[in-house]
């Protein structure tokens, strides 16, 4: 066989072997990309993304979209081609596997996570987008959770609300553990509670649960683990509860939204929903995008992936992108054209900056690039 034939034979050889490890060879990363963007203002899947009954509502035009990011599964494992082009591909991101899913967690148990986050991501956009139109919302302490095989089990139920223990009237979640410690571990502990079907009833008829049953429970003691330490946890009485809150709305606001999780919307969701309880357009019909987690008291929180979340919106149409304080550096570092970034630390800046925006006065905006 002449030279040159059998070096190009070796080199195809060569190439085709490369070509087959590099499909073949996993690589522990993950890759985030832009998401698709949803418009809070409008419809998803053939119904409105926010639906507000009991009250009145205005329509409202223009866009205030929630952004996303989409991820690789959590038992998907790229190969060497893959995890090459996604750094070559500028919106698209290839982190360590381990970033997204620490701790061996699973694609399921992530997507349980986020499912939670985004149904509490929810119930703290509505508080805080009702305490900013100063609507009075009730807050109640609840059951969240009951540990198997506690002395609570079949006793106490999730969404119980806990009215008191052993007579005293509960205010926040940390009184229910802080009466029960009272006791020692063997002694009876007394509840009353409003049973989790009343509570929803009441809720939903908009007013606060009323009267409340007696339950008495066995405390036990609480196990090492627990109480951080075998000294610590061996005479802790515990009824094996978690308590939480719950909030009673004057009005049913329901948000419906599938496949979608995590803590970010909470910003556009409140912002949504303040839009249709007020006459006119909160953005003037402009496209508006944005993202941050909101707390009960208005104050916006950092996300992730907001570089993708970015490019997400620019390419939907967005203008203007309600940037959280913290997360203001890197979207300011790479921001696509055409895209304004502006800064909110609190819902009553995000409301601020939708006036001036739908007043045409963008020059004074609160900037990414300064203060």
């Amino acid at each position: 066989m002449p030279r040159r034939t059998a070096t190009m034979l070796a080199s195809a050889l060569v190439l085709i072997a490369l070509l087959c490890a590099g499909v073949l060879i996993k690589v522990p990363f993950a890759e985030m990309s832009p998401g698709p963007t949803v418009n809070t203002l409008g419809e998803a899947r053939g119904e409105p993304v926010l639906q507000i009954t009991g009250r009145k509502t205005y329509p409202a035009s223009g866009h205030l979209n929630m952004t996303t990011v989409r991820v690789t599964g959590a038992d998907y494992r790229m190969n060497i081609f893959e995890a090459v082009h996604g750094w070559l591909t500028h919106d698209n991101v290839v982190v360590p596997h381990d970033t997204l899913y620490p701790d061996g967690k699973t694609e399921e148990q992530s997507t349980q996570e986020n499912a939670e986050e985004f149904s509490q991501s929810q119930e703290s956009a509505k508080v805080a987008a009702l305490k900013e139109l100063k609507i009075p919302v009730s807050t109640q302490v609840v059951v969240s959770t009951v540990v198997k095989d506690s002395p609570s089990e079949d006793k106490l139920h999730a969404g119980d609300v806990i009215k008191a223990v052993d007579g005293t009237a509960v205010k926040e979640p940390g009184d229910v553990a802080k009466l029960v410690t009272k006791h020692q571990p063997g002694e009876d502990v007394t509840f009353t509670i409003v049973p989790a079907k009343e509570a929803a009833a009441a809720e939903k008829a908009g007013r606060e649960p009323e009267g409340g049953e007696k339950i008495t429970i066995r405390t036990a003691k609480a196990p090492a683990a627990e109480g951080g330490g075998e000294e610590d946890g061996k005479d802790r009485a515990i009824v094996g509860i978690r308590a939480g809150t719950d909030h009673t709305f004057p009005f049913e606001i329901d948000i419906k939204l599938a496949d979608v999780g995590g803590p970010s919307a909470g910003l556009m969701f409140s912002l949504g929903i303040i839009d249709k309880l007020t006459p006119g357009d909160l953005t003037g019909g402009k496209f508006v995008a944005g993202t941050g987690t909101i707390d009960e008291a208005g104050k916006v929180g950092p996300i992730g992936g907001i570089n993708m979340k970015l490019v997400g919106a620019r390419n939907a149409g967005a203008r203007y992108f309600l940037t959280p304080d913290d997360n203001c550096a890197s979207a300011a570092a790479d921001t696509p054209d055409g895209l304004t970034l502006v800064r909110v630390k609190t819902i009553e800046d995000a409301t601020k900056s939708l006036e001036q925006i739908r007043a045409g006065k963008t020059a004074g905006l609160p900037s990414c690039s300064t203060g």
